[in-house]
């Protein structure tokens, strides 16, 4: 599948790649450069293989309660939240953000790939009146990130983006744009998934981006904006330790496994509750676990990691940081060997040796 901005990006020079069945921009210079614009300056990326479904009617509360871990009650309109999807085995199905748009409607933002999935499991754990709409196929999605995010926005928006907080969304009118916008709907919200300050921005339909994109990359040039692709968008997660749902949760993982047991609110019923309580009663469990590249060297997702002779864990995302010059990973490591500092060695195309750290790997302003 292309989205809306392919021939947008062929004509900046991008070069493709094939993930999750979507024709994407894998890098328009350089993964390096890419990178590091976003870390001091602001980039722009075109992240339309995302989906999108809204969940809307009188018991939308209540459902989305009850098939994430998240109470809804608590996030008011014009506030999101990022979450997880369970099975009733407390593995996660996808990791998803959802955004209160207003009353009684919300979006939910699949990753690549599982909208058609999502949509029909939820369906399936519909109750009540509760209506969900896949239109995944007829949106764009444009992420700014950087910390030149806002002046770049409000080159193009009239529209005061600092009423918006972390995690906030708001609906944009045709007349809070600077430029002509022809599209019938624009929600922004601030997020992201860089570790910097971002702003993301759901389009209908998906051919309005188009010119937005495009006065973004102009109107930006003065903060140094360039299109960022989906290379960069990777290693500036992992430098960040945020998750890849097919890299980290690939075979079934639960949010305690994950390092993400901090989302879940324990104060109400959602599928997988009873699973994930057994689970916790475990004495040693694998859990996810920041390794920093000692020798030269990248780790990639199934590399194992020993101690020793001993197996001790796999490895997840692995990847080259520009900011920190080394190579950096993400693994499960069982619970008994997960001490800070200890060394372990990665066996793939070569033997590395690492050291386990705290996460992130790169803290705010540290590049």
């Amino acid at each position: 599948m292309k989205t809306a901005l392919y021939e947008l990006h062929e004509k900046l020079g991008a070069t493709f790649t094939n993930f999750m069945g979507y024709e994407m921009p894998l890098r328009y210079t350089s993964v390096q450069e890419e990178h590091l614009n976003v870390r001091h300056n602001v980039g722009i990326f075109d992240v339309s293989h995302m989906g999108n479904i809204f969940v809307r009617g009188n018991d939308a509360e209540k459902f989305i309660s009850r098939i994430t871990v998240e109470r809804a009650e608590k996030i008011k309109e014009g506030m999101g939240q990022y979450t997880v999807l369970l099975d009733e085995k407390g593995n996660i199905i996808d990791d998803e953000v959802f955004l209160h748009i207003g009353k009684n409607e919300y979006l939910f933002i699949p990753n690549a790939g599982m909208h058609e999935r999502i949509a029909a499991w939820m369906k399936e754990n519909a109750a009540g009146n509760v209506e969900i709409e896949d239109v995944s196929n007829d949106y764009s999605i444009i992420a700014i990130q950087g910390p030149k995010c806002v002046e770049t926005l409000q080159e193009i928006l009239n529209f005061d983006l600092s009423g918006i907080k972390f995690f906030g969304c708001s609906e944009i009118s045709r007349e809070d744009f600077d430029i002509s916008f022809e599209g019938e709907r624009c929600i922004i919200s601030r997020t992201g998934y860089t570790g910097e300050k971002g702003y993301e921005m759901y389009i209908y339909p998906a051919e309005a981006a188009i010119s937005i994109f495009e006065e973004l990359l102009e109107r930006g040039k003065k903060y140094n904006a360039m299109p960022v692709g989906l290379a960069a968008r990777d290693t500036l997660r992992l430098e960040k330790g945020f998750m890849l749902a097919c890299n980290e949760f690939e075979g079934g993982r639960n949010p305690i496994e994950g390092g993400l047991e901090w989302i879940i609110d324990w104060e109400h019923d959602f599928i997988g509750k009873e699973a994930l309580l057994e689970f916790k009663k475990r004495g040693e469990y694998e859990k996810i676990t920041f390794l920093e590249c000692i020798d030269a060297g990248i780790p990639r997702q199934h590399d194992s990691i020993f101690i020793h002779e001993e197996k001790i864990g796999v490895i997840t995302s692995g990847n080259f940081s520009p900011c920190l010059r080394k190579g950096i990973a993400l693994g499960y490591i069982s619970t008994k060997y997960r001490k800070e500092g200890n060394e372990v060695i990665i066996k793939g195309r070569k033997d590395i040796r690492a050291k386990i750290i705290k996460g992130p790997f790169v803290k705010k302003g540290e590049c």
